[in-house]
């Protein structure tokens, strides 16, 4: 059986996306076209004549106008799908319908960790934090330490990792710099797949450490250790006193044992990267299929990435649980136009050098596939970067586009899994929740087996369906949940991708 060679996503659009490469002059029998030029996979190509200003229809959705007059065959892309702004109706909260929590005996489960506070880890980590980077070489040579060889006497503690950044100190002490800070790191501290921190100082910071501990309501005990550079008597001092605490803390950590918990208690944190013009007709929605799977086993996902949001967030804030939650998702909108005026940022309608050339011609279009990861369900709250998530079932935080720190926004959130879908190929990793990553299109999952834990570009290839990818993306959920390692994990990658949210002046 010949397939066809262009995917259509909506009877209203008027373009199809290249399933293939599809040379000049080929015909798309499917669409009664010819092709006017090479169209390169992933791409877009005009089904109907487009007159110059008249809207780019993707998935029914405007993704931008175009900028010249269009016949049938065209290559539509970049050059010619321009951005512009156009009015959205918010509708916030008039397409809300909740969902059918399946009751508890009928979810599915996990082996989970449960901890004293009724939370559930998917990991059991130790981690050793950092109030500033004064204090980062201490926090690394003291993980190092705890190699694979000294661990094996705690099978059931999976990692000893440094989680350290570049603030700290010669920043913002009011306001949301070191609020965003401080909040992230005690939501890792925090954070259920964590079994005891280790936080180093180095004692003259502006993020000085007793106040860290007041502010965000923290206490030192046997899970929670500290130690002063300056106090302790200078690095090498440091480096053996934190041997110590965590020689201490391991016997704890390791008496723990996995048991059945309910699917309530998964919470995804859903990134892209390396998006192209598959990720939004596969991994993205395919995704979105398992995200309602597991919403309606009672647990959470947390969509972010903000400016990668922008130009379809009216289709989210009507599936808000209430106007104020809408509005809250605009207000956040209002905050980043404001903040990226006048600069070359993908808010202002261009993307990265490796979207644009997967087939994305702007932010609008990768907006579009983006949100698909949240699938079908309602909008229940909106959370500023690194809020404790408290809210079950689709929630929204708002966090940069930089992978990364938006991730790091998320697990300090509570997200006890991260799921990234990527198109060009991502090799991103976390700790000390796991990263799943899912390849949009089979030639690069083939190119990149080391890295991609699942294969969406089956449903580019017709070989299966998105409801069925969902499906095996939930079971990967569980699977990983219980203690299966991801392929980032067995490649030891995550332990350099901490990076809380730099905002701020320095100085």
């Amino acid at each position: 059986m010949v397939k066809n060679p262009t995917i259509r996503l909506d009877a209203n659009d008027n373009v199809v996306v290249a399933r293939e490469e599809i040379p000049k002059g080929a015909q798309i029998e499917a669409e009664g076209i010819t092709s006017l030029q090479d169209i390169p996979l992933g791409h877009k190509l005009a089904t109907r004549p487009i007159k110059k200003g008249d809207p780019v229809l993707k998935y029914d959705t405007i993704i931008g106008f175009a900028g010249e007059d269009i016949e049938p065959g065209t290559w539509m892309h970049s050059h010619n799908v321009l951005m512009d702004s156009f009015a959205k109706d918010y509708r916030h909260g008039q397409d809300y319908r909740p969902t059918e929590i399946l009751p508890p005996d009928e979810r599915a489960s996990f082996m989970g960790i449960r901890r004293a506070d009724g939370r559930v880890g998917t990991r059991n980590c130790i981690g050793i934090f950092i109030t500033v980077n004064c204090s980062a070489t201490v926090a690394r040579r003291i993980a190092n330490y705890f190699d694979e060889e000294r661990l094996a006497d705690y099978p059931n503690v999976d990692a000893v990792v440094p989680f350290v950044h570049e603030q700290g100190c010669g920043m913002e002490m009011t306001g949301e710099p070191m609020d965003l800070l401080r909040r992230t790191l005690s939501g890792y501290i925090r954070h259920p797949n964590i079994a005891g921190a280790l936080v180093c100082s180095l004692g003259c910071e502006r993020n000085n450490l007793q106040r860290f501990f007041e502010t965000e309501g923290l206490e030192t005990g046997k899970s929670i250790r500290t130690i002063t550079m300056q106090e302790t008597g200078g690095t090498a001092a440091a480096i053996e006193a934190g041997k110590q605490a965590i020689r201490e803390m391991l016997d704890e950590a390791n008496a723990v044992t996995r048991e059945p918990c309910s699917a309530e208690h998964i919470m995804v944190g859903l990134q892209c990267g390396g998006s192209d013009g598959f990720s939004g007709l596969s991994a993205n929605p395919a995704l979105g299929k398992a995200v309602d799977i597991l919403v309606r086993n009672g647990g959470t996902a947390i969509l972010s990435e903000t400016p990668e949001l922008y130009g379809v967030e009216h289709t989210l804030t009507a599936r808000a649980r209430s106007p104020e939650i809408g509005q809250k998702f605009v207000d956040r909108f209002t905050w980043w136009l404001e903040y990226n005026k006048g600069k070359d940022t993908q808010i202002n309608g261009k993307v990265s050098p490796g979207n644009n050339a997967g087939g994305i011609a702007n932010i609008i279009e990768k907006a579009l596939g983006g949100a698909k990861k949240g699938g079908s369900s309602s909008v229940n709250e909106v959370y500023l970067y690194a809020e404790p998530v408290k809210e079950h079932g689709l929630v929204i935080m708002d966090t940069p586009g930089y992978d990364p720190v938006s991730a790091t926004g998320q697990i300090a959130g509570g997200a006890n899994l991260i799921c990234f879908t990527t198109g060009r190929g991502s090799c991103f990793g976390s700790y000390p929740a796991p990263t799943i990553k899912l390849a949009s299109n089979t030639p690069m999952f083939q190119r990149m087996r080391g890295d991609m834990d699942i294969n969406c570009g089956t449903v580019i290839d017709g070989d299966a369906t998105l409801d069925e990818m969902g499906e095996e993306i939930f079971q990967r959920f569980l699977d990983i949940a219980s203690g299966v390692k991801s392929k980032s994990e067995e490649l030891g990658v995550g332990e350099d991708e901490f990076i809380p949210w730099p905002i701020g002046a320095l100085g």
